[in-house]
């Protein structure tokens, strides 16, 4: 007969993730996210087809209507698109100065990740699973991985 393991205590809490399904977190979030990705965009020095294509492939007209008036509810993948690109902003800041921080995303990068592309062209042509991709990469480095 085995003796039966208890795994020991945690001191972490369970969290439970923000629900973007419901109506109302996305209302929450979506101004402050959209304010943060504009800031990140310029921070970036981004073309606006590309900030265009990081948020999913949105219009031009609807893009700088976005831009001039923020005050809107996102789908669940445009808020998760900003989280991952926002956490990549973070990341960086940890990890590198100000300056190379913003500009890493359009250097080129001899990571086998991005296949001789920029971190900028990898998350621009691969879309929401490149994003988590590099965040996870530099969420790796910051954590010392």
């Amino acid at each position: 007969m085995h003796a039966a393991y208890a795994y020991p205590k945690s001191s972490f809490e369970a969290q439970v993730p923000v629900d973007l399904s419901a109506r109302e977190e996305r209302e929450r979030l979506s101004r402050s996210a959209l304010k943060g990705f504009f800031k990140l965009a310029a921070a970036w020095k981004l073309r606006d087809d590309d900030a265009r294509e990081l948020l999913g492939g949105l219009s031009s007209s609807a893009f700088y209507e976005w831009k001039k008036n923020p005050d809107r509810v996102l789908e669940i993948d445009r808020i998760t698109r900003i989280s991952y690109l926002l956490g990549i902003y973070k990341s960086l800041h940890i990890i590198y100065g100000d300056k190379l921080a913003d500009e890493w995303v359009s250097l080129a990068n001899r990571n086998a990740i991005f296949g001789g592309r920029t971190p900028l062209a990898y998350m621009v042509a691969g879309g929401l699973i490149a994003m988590q991709t590099v965040r996870k990469l530099v969420d790796a480095r910051r954590g010392g991985l």
